[in-house]
């Protein structure tokens, strides 16, 4: 996207063209590649086609390697389909769907980074089963993601999108702002709705730290993937609804930087603290293939 490196910056862009937030990424990001708008759009709905095949490929039998990760969309699945979900059918759907995405990571299928791979169950958990309840076309769908691919360039530029560096609020915080984004945009929401959804959405999101369980991108990323798929959509609606961030996006993401940059090594991707430093994290480090 250019040097683009601030909500504040696309919004003006966009709103200097009178462009909807999508086709202002699409033109900013066809420009820095040197692409046709025919060409990046092909790409895009590249990345929504594997989202899709991803997901319908998924296969509660399989386990990963480690025995962490396995079956646990299928049971959700199941629960869904029983009627007896407290949440409803569409929000049960959602978590199914993260589920069955980051269980797809965790057992090496193929999948779309967005932002990062132990996050890239957020954004089609909330794509695929809204556009379905919103009956979306797939352009709105591939514009959805144009706007959520705006939302991630300019958090990694301002923060970070690396759990490595900023913690897990930088994975799946990220993943939850873009797809607040994106989900706004496919409810008919406005450029300004979009940018506050993204806030508010990593606002909810700020702190969570990176403690992966024997060092792996399983426990507890697979099952953050759901609250960060669950969040976009509370985050989205409140957006829909007219309520704003009272701290504007560009301050939100730097303030997910600051705190990244304060967070202890020790709860960033390391393993050694948090949810690994457990007695069970601890046990599972020594050996993740005990049950």
């Amino acid at each position: 996207m250019s040097d683009l490196s601030s909500m504040s910056e696309l919004l003006k862009y966009a709103g200097e063209r009178d462009l909807p937030l999508w086709r202002a990424v699409e033109e900013l990001n066809c420009a820095s590649q040197n692409m046709t708008a025919e060409s990046s759009r092909e790409s895009v709905k590249n990345m929504l086609e594997v989202m899709r095949a991803s997901d319908s490929g998924y296969d509660r039998r399989q386990r990963s390697l480690s025995g962490l990760s396995g079956g646990d969309g299928g049971l959700m699945e199941d629960y869904v389909a029983s009627g007896k979900n407290i949440s409803g059918p569409l929000m049960g759907e959602i978590i199914a769907a993260a589920l069955r995405m980051g269980e797809c990571n965790a057992c090496m299928k193929r999948i779309v980074a967005a932002p990062t791979a132990g996050a890239c169950g957020v954004l089609p958990a909330v794509i695929l089963p809204c556009g379905r309840a919103l009956n979306a076309s797939d352009d709105v769908m591939v514009e959805a993601l144009y706007v959520a691919a705006g939302v991630g360039e300019i958090i990694a530029q301002r923060a970070s999108i690396s759990g490595a560096e900023c913690g897990c609020q930088a994975e799946i915080g990220t993943a939850s702002a873009m797809a607040a984004a994106a989900l706004t945009h496919m409810a008919g929401g406005t450029n300004e709705q979009m940018a506050n959804a993204a806030a508010l959405a990593m606002k909810a999101l700020l702190g969570l730290v990176c403690d992966p369980v024997g060092g792996l991108v399983e426990v507890p990323c697979v099952k953050r993937n759901v609250i960060g798929a669950v969040n976009a959509v509370s985050c989205a609606e409140m957006s829909l609804a007219g309520i704003k961030s009272r701290v504007p996006p560009d301050e939100v993401f730097d303030a997910m930087r600051d705190v990244g940059e304060r967070m202890s090594t020790s709860l960033k991707e390391t393993g050694e603290a948090g949810l690994a430093g457990t007695e069970t994290g601890r046990m599972k480090s020594v050996n993740p293939m005990r049950d």
